[in-house]
């Protein structure tokens, strides 16, 4: 639905009411110690976030909220309050609570799309959203005021689409970032639909994150990969950053045998091999071992250690949102089930899987987290 359809009255009144009916008779929120923030699609196609709450081995939604279209990224903040990201090309970043309570909604200035991700600032007062310019293509970082939401400056990523974006694990904390650059061209005129995949221009950008300077820039060798999001495994010099993509090949075999998984680490950008698995990585994980991607068309996780070693594919199907627990346990969301997992997920003898129920009729999106401990903002 576009914006000048789905006017704040009508978004405010749906996403009300939502949050209501979720509410009434819920027993989760006092019984259940597991919750996950989650964007989904609706058995009537309609879009939501929400809060997915355990009871036994089953998610229940405890609060939902009707959003205008997809959602995407999600991130929570220090004081506990939550933020969504419109789906590319998307024009709203919403800030909500546990509750269902909506705190503020932003629409994205003239001429520009968010492309899904958001992070913040050590001090929680600076937020960071990956970003295109409509009329050019390029690909930018939107520089936020995180009370308000309202843009305070934009820096060029050196390429186009950008997708996710995280701080870089090999400097001092919150002084560079990393961003994925897709490559891939797309017009608002025509949403979704991919162009001029023949001029793909995928690369991983260092910035500096006090002006935005370019500080590195590294392409893989095959330009139809598509660098999409992004995960550190460990801190500081050794840290190694997985890299989910995607294959656009026009040839359909080459696209199914592409690799899903890049690894960088601070010098190099480098492949990972694996077997086929449809040449479509949806998020990642670091986990103790290594990398955990959602494979939706291979219907599975895929696992590699640190070093880019494949380790094997755990079958779930339509997998894709994954993220770790404070236990370290792997939650990976599929269809029309979940998983939670504490071992490696290809070792048999320690497997410990646990398929989780999903609500009936919800569909899942790219990405889900594991609500942590509130931590207080100071000052």
């Amino acid at each position: 639905m576009s914006r000048a359809r789905w006017t704040r009255r009508r978004w405010l009144q749906a996403s009300a009411t939502a949050a209501f009916g979720a509410a009434v008779g819920s027993p989760w929120a006092a019984t259940a110690s597991t919750a996950l923030a989650a964007a989904w699609q609706d058995r009537d196609g309609g879009a939501s976030v929400g809060v997915l709450r355990l009871q036994g081995r089953h998610l229940r939604v405890h609060r939902s909220i009707a959003v205008p279209t997809r959602a995407h990224g999600l991130l929570q903040e220090r004081g506990g309050t939550l933020l969504a990201v419109a789906r590319r090309p998307g024009d709203w970043l919403m800030r909500w609570d546990r509750e269902g309570r909506v705190l503020a909604l932003a629409w994205i200035e003239p001429n520009r799309a968010y492309n899904g991700h958001v992070i913040a600032d050590a001090s929680g007062d600076t937020l960071y959203t990956s970003e295109t310019d409509l009329d050019s293509g390029a690909g930018l970082v939107g520089v936020r005021d995180a009370r308000t939401l309202e843009k305070r400056t934009e820096w060029p990523t050196h390429g186009r689409d950008p997708h996710m974006l995280l701080w870089d694990e090999h400097a001092v904390p919150f002084t560079r970032l990393v961003v994925a650059n897709g490559g891939i061209e797309i017009r608002p005129e025509t949403g979704r639909m991919k162009l001029g995949l023949d001029r793909m221009d995928s690369s991983l950008v260092r910035l500096d994150a006090a002006r935005g300077e370019l500080q590195g820039h590294w392409q893989l060798a095959d330009a139809r990969l598509s660098l999409r999001h992004l995960a550190w495994h460990g801190r500081g010099t050794d840290a190694v950053l997985g890299i989910a993509m995607q294959a656009e090949h026009a040839d359909a075999a080459l696209r199914a045998a592409a690799p899903v998984l890049a690894r960088f680490d601070g010098h190099a950008l480098q492949p990972a091999a694996s077997p086929s698995l449809a040449g479509y990585g949806g998020d990642i994980a670091a986990t103790q071992e290594g990398f955990v991607i959602g494979c939706p068309r291979a219907q599975g996780l895929a696992q590699w250690q640190t070093d880019g070693n494949w380790q094997g594919l755990a079958p779930l199907q339509e997998a894709c949102a994954v993220a770790l627990d404070a236990a370290h346990a792997l939650w990976a969301g599929g269809r029309p089930e979940a998983q939670r997992s504490q071992a490696r997920i290809s070792d048999a003898k320690k497997d410990d899987r646990s398929l989780v129920g999903l609500p009936i009729g919800l569909q899942l999106d790219n990405h889900w987290l594991v609500l942590g401990d509130v931590v207080a903002k100071e000052g």
